[in-house]
């Protein structure tokens, strides 16, 4: 018995006597019993110890490393030679995998380790990226992967996703990954409700090179949790949390005494997240923080003033849902003078935003190139103006569901924006009426690129008469569900030289328009779409055909087109498409095989689904011959 002790290293025995220095973790072990001697060196940590029995008639059992205790694998496991070596033992059984994985950086480091390298022979450090989800989400999968990417260079980027069923990822995993990931970078863990705090210390201590954090629905986690990442990981440039109702201020503030490299920071749906906690972010990371993001939170106007005032940085910035902000705090925000930065502004959902906020905000912000503002019921025409006037470099603006926006909003934003304006989209604003009068003699919005109106019930052919006159750059269109608009409106936009088309749900568009729009532009359109439009039929496929030389997306989905236009884009020598959508296309029978064979030499994508006269052998058919392509069916 000595000579074996003697073999592992260590001369010091105890007898009859725990083997368990601290009496907590004594109680969850079994005992080896009071008569044996066991080997047992001061720096050893406690393991779990399978239970031994000894009897007078036992048969006698042949020579087997299983029943050596865990602490004797321990040692063994730490002084193999490299990576490589510890990951072949993690494959005996779950047993030793668990164990392997319990081994911290620093224990191996008694013994000196092969530098980790791929099979080439390149340094990988941390190169590696790994994704769980639902079902595979185990400990034992975590254990493995950390077993195995360590073996491989590093596991660098860690992704898992929990079912909505009971979780089967638990502190353990996140302890195999603690201690056996040291270069771990990014870590994102949703609907993990059986990870705790003591998971996340574990990913504090042994991944101090953490950057990116993002904790998403996991309930049982709390800021003593974050405070550790924080104390431990001071490189955390990102940070995400959505619905973890027990992370606060304490949390936040932490993070912002000890990350000074902190750039993106995203909260939502956390209800103990206050002002404190924002004002904390924003003071202590005035100079490094560059996006910021607040949803369905309960702060206040205080917030926003400590963003307008510290957001010095900032040039991505989104608050939504904010219901205790009031018309002060956007006020306050855009008097700050702190967002000179800003580049990006999307506002969402928050009852202050008023035609004087938002005013002050445009004042406010004049480097600012995007904005998006979305379900503001008391934002009117005047303040929509206001904001384009005062917002000199902005180049896009989005509305949606902003239903005090009339057309005098709208054509009074596209005439006050300047020359820089080259997008503007209208979404779902019901106040939006069709023109009776003329619009005033004033300059034309010759910066317009881009024009999409969706939904819009009021939109009609005066307003598109409008466009066409006042923005004659147009070469991207989009007019969704306008079923108010008939053929001679859309003609009005037909002399602009334009690339892309969407008139997807505009059921009076006509064969007509779109001859027309093929033979104006048939050397500059790329992406036609008319999804829903019944009156397409055959005619508008031979004029394609005949004109257009450098379309490669079309989508005729639910349109009236039949096999004989089909095979007039397929006979066409110019036409080179690479997707083509004819989703819910009844007329389209098996007779357009040797049509879609012969346009599959190009094509990359094919959409036939609900097509109902296409037989399953026929699109077996095209699975097999048109290899390079994706079919849905």
């Amino acid at each position: 018995m000595s000579q074996i002790f003697s073999f592992a290293g260590e001369n010091d025995f105890y007898r009859r006597a725990t083997v368990y220095p601290n009496p907590k973790e004594a109680n969850l072990l079994l005992s080896l019993g009071s008569l044996v001697d066991c080997y047992y060196p001061p720096c050893k940590r406690s393991r779990v110890v399978a239970p031994l029995s000894f009897s007078a008639f036992e048969e006698k059992r042949s020579a087997s490393i299983d029943v050596l205790p865990e602490e004797c694998l321990f040692e063994i496991f730490r002084r193999l030679s490299g990576p490589q070596e510890r990951s072949a033992c993690a494959s005996v059984s779950k047993q030793w995998l668990m164990l392997v994985t319990s081994i911290r950086q620093k224990e191996i480091d008694v013994v000196v380790a092969a530098p980790n390298v791929n099979e080439d022979g390149d340094d990988c450090e941390g190169c590696l990226s790994r994704s769980l989800d639902g079902k595979k989400a185990t400990d034992v999968r975590l254990a493995s992967i950390a077993v195995g990417t360590a073996a491989r260079g590093g596991l660098g980027k860690l992704s898992i996703r929990g079912s909505d069923s009971a979780s089967k990822v638990s502190d353990l995993g996140l302890r195999s990954i603690g201690r056996s990931c040291p270069a771990l970078g990014s870590l994102s863990l949703w609907n993990l409700s059986t990870v705790t705090d003591n998971g996340l210390l574990e990913i504090a201590e042994g991944c101090s090179q953490l950057e990116k954090l993002e904790l998403n629905r996991c309930s049982t986690i709390t800021d003593k949790g974050l405070v550790a990442i924080a104390k431990s990981c001071p490189n955390l440039t990102e940070l995400t949390l959505e619905a973890c109702s027990r992370i606060g201020d304490e949390g936040l503030q932490a993070i912002a005494r000890s990350c000074s490299k902190l750039k993106s920071v995203s909260i939502k749906n956390c209800p103990l997240v206050r002002d404190q906690g924002i004002a904390a972010l924003l003071s202590n990371t005035t100079y490094s923080l560059a996006k910021l993001k607040l949803q369905l939170l309960n702060v206040t106007d205080v917030s926003l003033a400590v963003v307008g005032h510290y957001g010095l940085s900032v040039t991505d910035l989104v608050l939504s849902g904010l219901s205790h902000v009031t018309e002060k705090g956007f006020w306050v925000m855009g008097n700050g003078v702190g967002l000179q930065k800003l580049n990006s502004l999307t506002i969402t959902a928050c009852q202050g935003v008023t035609d004087m906020g938002l005013q002050s905000v445009g004042k406010g912000c004049p480097n600012m190139k995007k904005a998006m503002i979305a379900k503001s019921p008391l934002l009117s025409d005047n303040g929509l103006v206001s904001f384009a006037k005062a917002s000199l470099s902005l180049e896009s603006l989005q509305l949606e569901e902003c239903h005090r926006v009339t057309q005098f909003g709208f054509f009074g934003s596209l005439l006050n924006c300047g020359a820089k304006l080259k997008s503007f989209s209208v979404v779902n604003c019901l106040g939006i009426r069709d023109l009776t009068s003329g619009l005033p003699a004033s300059t034309l919005c010759s910066g317009l690129r881009s024009l999409s109106v969706r939904n819009c019930p009021g939109f009609g052919d005066a307003n598109l008469a409008a466009i066409g006159k006042l923005c004659p750059q147009l070469e991207d269109i989009e007019l969704l569900g306008l079923k108010g608009v008939t053929e001679s409106g859309f003609l009005h936009l037909l002399q602009n030289t334009l690339v892309k088309v969407n008139f997807s749900g505009c059921t009076n568009l006509t064969d007509g328009v779109i001859s027309t729009i093929s033979a104006r532009n048939g050397w500059t359109l790329e992406v036609l779409t008319v999804d829903g439009c019944s009156k397409i039929s055959d005619a508008s496929l031979v004029s394609i055909a005949e004109n257009c030389n450098i379309l490669s997306d079309l989508d005729l989905s639910k349109c009236s087109i039949s096999d004989s236009g089909v095979q007039a884009l397929a006979s066409s020598e110019k036409l080179k498409l690479q997707i083509l959508s004819m989703a819910g296309c009844s007329m389209v029978t098996d007779k357009s095989l040797p049509s879609i064979v012969r346009l599959g030499s190009t094509l990359l994508g094919l959409n036939l689904q609900h097509c109902r006269s296409i037989s399953n052998s026929t699109v077996d058919f095209l699975v097999e011959r048109l290899y390079k392509c994706d079919i849905l069916s």
